[in-house]
């Protein structure tokens, strides 16, 4: 975990953790599934959940792997579950869990989950003549009516059992990265103005998409649009090979003779509430294709404001 802890009592649990510690294969990886997958507002199947997990005791999963924010990150983007603004694409469901990996992998409550992605063409929002590499239709070309600044952004706050959900799109590609998706974890603000303000950043990752999955999606309209090199994951600069805790996605196609009626994505983030993350981790993280992303920033304070990083 990248970042410095401003708390410097550690426990037992908490040593094992930070060290490395054992990842529950069986309970926790169970629990977090299904905690995941529970809907927001059904408490009975996330309580299970977490009574399982914490019946793992001193197991605990390791640290998810803190990586670099990328060149496309926005600050300022809205608190809200759907975040496709109409953008085209095959459904995804997204629902993340945070836990306290230092902590019996506890529920975060009250976290905010912050995602970004590139739309099904590769480009990004607030960067739209950024190209993505290969060859793509120009982001205009889409006709749809989503918002240049914000579409594929946004946050959830975690409930008690530490779940968010999200709605989008499975996101497209550009050179030279992998399918991916960009997430961060706050706590210890709260939402104001339609966004999320101060507290810290724990977590600064990226989630990720197995190989065969994405390149079936990419033969669906309107993927396919975009053609050129795809970069697997054994040969993505960002991701290590390190799974769940590297950010792999548990993925469950909707129908599974059918995937362009879409996937659920779940994942536990396991994260130290107590570290601060600067965003600036491991990974080369994305330097844009040809040059400098040259998208207009946002100009109110309830869209994201031009804080990108290189």
């Amino acid at each position: 975990m990248t970042g410095n802890h401003k708390n410097t009592s550690i426990t037992r649990r908490r040593a094992l953790a930070v060290s490395g510690g054992t990842v529950a294969a069986g309970g926790l990886a169970v629990a977090g599934f299904q905690s995941a997958f529970a809907d927001t507002t059904d408490t009975s199947t996330d309580a299970d959940a977490t009574a399982s997990a914490s019946s793992t005791s001193s197991e605990c999963m390791t640290l998810m792997s803190s990586v670099t924010e990328g060149p496309y990150y926005l600050d300022g983007a809205l608190v809200r579950k759907d975040i496709t603004e109409g953008k085209a694409g095959v459904p995804l469901t997204l629902r993340l869990t945070v836990v306290d990996a230092t902590d019996g992998c506890t529920p975060v409550k009250g976290a905010a989950v912050e995602i970004w992605h590139c739309d099904a063409w590769g480009y990004y929002s607030g960067y739209t003549t950024a190209n993505p590499g290969g060859s793509a239709p120009a982001e205009s070309e889409e006709g749809d009516s989503a918002n240049d600044n914000t579409y594929l952004r946004g946050y959830q706050i975690a409930n008690a059992n530490g779940v968010v959900k999200f709605e989008t799109i499975f996101p497209g590609w550009y050179t030279p990265r992998t399918c991916h998706i960009h997430v961060k974890v706050h706590t210890g603000g709260e939402k104001e103005d339609g966004t999320y303000e101060g507290g810290k950043v724990n977590y600064t990752g990226q989630l990720f998409f197995a190989d065969d999955i994405a390149e079936e999606i990419f033969t669906l309209d309107p993927y396919s649009k975009h053609t050129g090199s795809y970069t697997t994951l054994a040969n993505d600069m960002v991701y290590d090979g390190g799974g769940a805790s590297s950010g792999l996605l548990t993925l469950k196609a909707v129908h599974k003779k059918d995937p362009s009626k879409g996937y659920k994505g779940s994942l536990a983030l396991a994260v130290d509430p107590d570290a601060e993350n600067t965003g600036a981790g491991s990974g080369g993280g994305g330097t844009p294709p040809s040059d400098a992303p040259t998208g207009t920033p946002p100009s109110d304070s309830a869209s994201p404001s031009a804080s990108a990083s290189s």
